[in-house]
């Protein structure tokens, strides 16, 4: 199967096949039909992980990642800093 260069880059990361999030199996390129969220049917491409069946398209790549950031914003918020106060003079 030909795949574009975008398509390869999502395919791909760092030189080695994406692995499954849920079970770290492989993960393949497949067309995806959406024809729920749109009014004509929507082909776009996706991948599927060969073992268990888990799909990711970019939109779920991207909100994965925003969700990943977000959380790690917050539990970077809640690292209390000390507050230094001068030296009393006695």
């Amino acid at each position: 199967m030909r795949t574009s260069k975008n398509a390869r880059s999502f395919i791909y990361q760092g030189g080695t096949p994406v692995k499954c999030a849920r079970c770290s199996g492989l993960m393949v390129v497949d067309h995806l039909l959406d024809m729920q969220e749109s009014w004509m049917p929507m082909w776009m491409r996706g991948l599927r992980c060969v073992a268990c069946g888990n799909i990711e398209d970019p939109l779920i790549h991207y909100n994965r990642m925003m969700h990943e950031a977000r959380k790690t914003r917050r539990r970077l918020s809640r690292v209390v800093q000390p507050v230094l106060r001068p030296a009393e003079a006695a």
